[in-house]
């Protein structure tokens, strides 16, 4: 239903009615202020970046040739506008070597799920960029390969090496988690 919603708005402002493009915003507003907070992990920072993607998104959007999705095509203009941004002012990040949590097991040595996923978040926030970014749209927004590659510009195979390497990295840092869980 939103594909066939997302063409008939795209329709109309390319007709001329701008105001359909208020439709566009309402349903994928919160989708790209959580990618953008996935980002940058700055609320306010989110917002101005979703923003910033949709009047990208407005002033190109003769461009969306049509064959993906609508959203796909957002994405994609919203991924490079959020890169552009933090390359541009970068956010504060450390090494994954260096986030506390993972140097200090005590810190971190609490089972409930909400302590975990913050520990997953952060390891994912310390990650290189292209490997934060490719993990960011697969597992937290539940893209699919080929939408993800198309939304990051890459070859399919390049977002599943990728994944697979970003994979390792945090498997390797966060193993020490698994053999304390193992212990009886």
């Amino acid at each position: 239903m939103n594909a066939f919603q997302d063409q008939r708005d795209v329709d109309r402002v390319l007709a001329g009615d701008v105001s359909a493009f208020e439709g566009l915003v309402e349903r994928w507003q919160r989708p790209l202020v959580n990618l953008a907070y996935r980002f940058c992990r700055d609320k306010f920072r989110a917002e101005d970046l979703a923003q910033e993607a949709f009047l990208r998104a407005y002033r190109n959007l003769s461009q969306w040739r049509r064959q993906s999705a609508f959203s796909t095509w957002l994405f994609a203009v919203a991924v490079n506008v959020y890169r552009t941004e933090l390359r541009r002012i970068p956010q504060g990040t450390i090494p994954l070597e260096d986030v506390p949590e993972l140097r200090d097991r005590a810190a971190v040595a609490t089972d409930d799920a909400q302590g975990r996923d913050e520990m997953i978040r952060r390891a994912v926030a310390g990650l290189p960029a292209k490997y934060r970014e490719a993990v960011t749209l697969f597992y937290f927004h539940e893209m699919d390969v080929p939408a993800a590659a198309h939304s990051l510009g890459l070859p399919d195979g390049t977002l599943k090496a990728r994944l697979s390497r970003a994979r390792e990295m945090l498997r390797s840092r966060l193993a020490w988690k698994e053999i304390t869980n193992a212990r009886p």
